[in-house]
């Protein structure tokens, strides 16, 4: 196929969800850099908080985040290649690996909440319980799209030429993703 005759590239998903990821990722930025600043300013309070998560709980909410974005790609690449049914059953994987996530992240925060610890108790916790609460809240949206995209998909309502709804949630879900890539090692890992 020449170049005249091939398709213009396009922006994948729509226009106002890259709007929002943008916002989104403005807006997380603010918090990932107060959190930092924070921490600059409250060393050894903001380790002794550190200290309490638990970084093998963090690492498994990674690998079910990346494992959702990882199926919710191949969800697109199913349908785009005409295989209706096969993308509902990798964005019910998808939609697994999130569930995982918030069923885990939510253990973690009833953990914290029976130790008696709370946005009260300190900025550490305040701007922990603030940064992985909204990321939460993100995920819990992902999850929903994921649902609400899984019954058009299983009936065939998308394909090679009409993907866009999918591949529009699986931006939104790479976000979240992403979001995780830098609010993970921030608030987990760095001391």
């Amino acid at each position: 196929m020449s170049r005249a005759s091939a398709a213009p590239p396009r922006l994948v998903g729509d226009l106002v969800v890259w709007l929002l990821v943008l916002a989104e990722l403005l807006t997380f930025g603010i918090l990932f850099a107060a959190f930092a600043f924070a921490r600059l300013r409250e060393p050894a309070l903001f380790a002794a908080g550190q200290a309490t998560l638990d970084l093998s709980t963090g690492a498994t909410n990674t690998v079910l985040l990346v494992s959702a974005s990882w199926c919710a790609a191949r969800s697109v690449q199913a349908v785009r290649a005409g295989r209706s049914r096969q993308g509902a059953r990798w964005l019910l994987g998808a939609l697994a690996c999130g569930c995982g996530f918030l069923l885990l992240k939510s253990l973690e925060y009833a953990h914290k909440w029976r130790e008696g610890i709370d946005v009260a108790e300190n900025t550490f916790y305040l701007l922990y319980v603030m940064l992985t609460g909204f990321h939460f809240l993100h995920a819990a949206v992902g999850c929903i799209i994921f649902a609400v995209l899984w019954a058009p998909t299983r009936r065939g309502a998308y394909g090679p030429q009409q993907c866009h709804a999918l591949e529009t949630g699986a931006v939104f879900w790479h976000m979240v993703d992403l979001l995780w890539m830098v609010l993970f090692p921030l608030v987990y890992v760095l001391r």
